[in-house]
């Protein structure tokens, strides 16, 4: 399953309602699900991006409605990154 990685950055809305993470981190876990995916990590981070996920998901398509529906939310603004295994990037570069 192809892996996504998300460059999340709190909005004033978003850092002003932190403590209900617990609440948005369960609805991102079962956005995640709904998708047909799975959180491999989640991170809270210090420098230009305030959290980051790494996330299988079933396809592009799915990523793009998990990064559309973290944005309506009005919390985060999102970049979001396709990710490849060690393995995944050796078959490209052999490949290619």
């Amino acid at each position: 399953m192809p892996t996504f990685i998300y460059l999340m950055s709190l909005t004033d809305q978003g850092i002003k309602g932190i403590k209900d993470a617990p609440n948005r981190r369960a609805e991102s876990e079962k956005r995640v699900a709904d998708l047909g995916g799975s959180i491999v990590g989640s991170y809270l981070t210090m420098g230009a991006y305030d959290r980051l996920m790494i996330v299988d998901l079933p396809d592009g398509d799915a990523a793009a409605k998990l990064a559309l529906n973290m944005g309506t939310t009005g919390n985060v603004r999102t970049t979001t990154m396709r990710g490849y295994s060690g393995d995944e990037a050796m078959d490209i570069i052999a490949n290619f």
